[in-house]
């Protein structure tokens, strides 16, 4: 009974990739609430609730959901038996016999359901922005995934449809919710987390390019396709255009949020200088920079929280 639970225990800390949900959801959430926390006057508790609830919502849709159906969908197309498995390739749970393939599946489909219900119970109960917020994460992770659409199997397509307005969602829901707006502020560092969530994701797509190759379907990526039009060494040029979009919002924020554009200009600079020194046939240092990266992902979103 013991060693079961333990199994349990480390099965679901696998499964949720913590750090990774850290470093751009949580990451994310907290641009948006520091502000409110240091500038705006409106009770703790109340942004203590928001807070707690968001994060909550977060590991649900972000950590759990979406990584069942990711993690199950890639095991069926053979992609994860072939990744080198160092920070990419899914959890592993399914490779090391944590869990089998048609549980996780079973998980993923119980999950769907339990969130549909509570969307309907927000709808009845006029929480409509809940709602909102449950049915955008919803279909991010499951057009990412599932088919027919399984949109991470398409260039482009699944970062933009599926994975950026999950996370620009999540970032607006904390002045959304508190203050049933969303003010410029909100809609910018909104906008740079999820930038900086896609470009990360393209960087960490680098070493599973050839496993994705070999997968049935062929799970072509942005990744792929680049490596596939102009060489391996142009693997690195999605997550480059992301990080180079990400760092162009500096104009956007102008003089009117100078410290914080300096910030993004900064800390962008140094991403795209790590990408373009990188071995991309090197999983370990990719995975390494990857790292590196994670962390800049939440200065960056603290900076831009502190100076609006």
């Amino acid at each position: 009974m013991f060693s079961q639970g333990v199994s349990t225990i480390k099965t679901g800390w696998l499964l949720l990739r913590a750090i990774a949900v850290i470093s751009s959801s949580i990451a994310t959430i907290v641009s948006t609430m520091l502000p409110l926390y240091l500038y705006f006057t409106v009770p703790n508790s109340q942004l203590m609730m928001t807070f707690t609830l968001l994060v909550v919502g977060a590991f649900i849709i972000h950590g759990v959901l979406t990584h069942l159906l990711n993690d199950y969908i890639d095991d069926q197309s053979g992609t994860d038996a072939h990744s080198p498995g160092i920070l990419s390739g899914g959890s592993r749970v399914i490779q090391t016999g944590l869990i089998t393939s048609s549980t996780m599946w079973m998980l993923g489909k119980g999950l769907i359901v339990l969130l549909v219900i509570t969307t309907i119970a927000f709808v009845i109960f006029e929480f409509y922005i809940l709602a909102i917020l449950l049915i955008v994460g919803m279909w991010g992770a499951i057009s990412y995934s599932l088919p027919p659409l399984r949109l991470s199997y398409r260039p482009f397509v699944g970062e933009w449809v599926s994975t950026f307005p999950s996370v620009l969602f999540l970032g607006l829901a904390g002045a959304w919710l508190t203050l049933g707006t969303t003010p410029e502020w909100a809609v910018q560092n909104a906008t740079i987390n999820a930038l900086f969530c896609i470009a990360w994701v393209m960087v960490h797509h680098i070493p599973d390019r050839e496993a994705d190759e070999q997968a049935q379907p062929v799970k072509e990526t942005s990744v792929v396709w680049a490596a596939n039009k102009f060489g391996v060494g142009f693997s690195r040029l999605p997550a480059i255009l992301y990080f180079a979009m990400t760092g162009l919002c500096a104009f956007w924020l102008g003089m009117d949020r100078m410290w914080a554009a300096v910030g993004v200009l900064v800390i962008v600079t140094i991403i795209i200088r790590l990408i373009v020194k990188m071995d991309v046939n090197d999983h370990q240092q990719v995975s390494n920079y990857e790292k590196i990266m994670l962390i800049l992902a939440m200065i960056n979103a603290v900076w831009i929280g502190i100076f609006i």
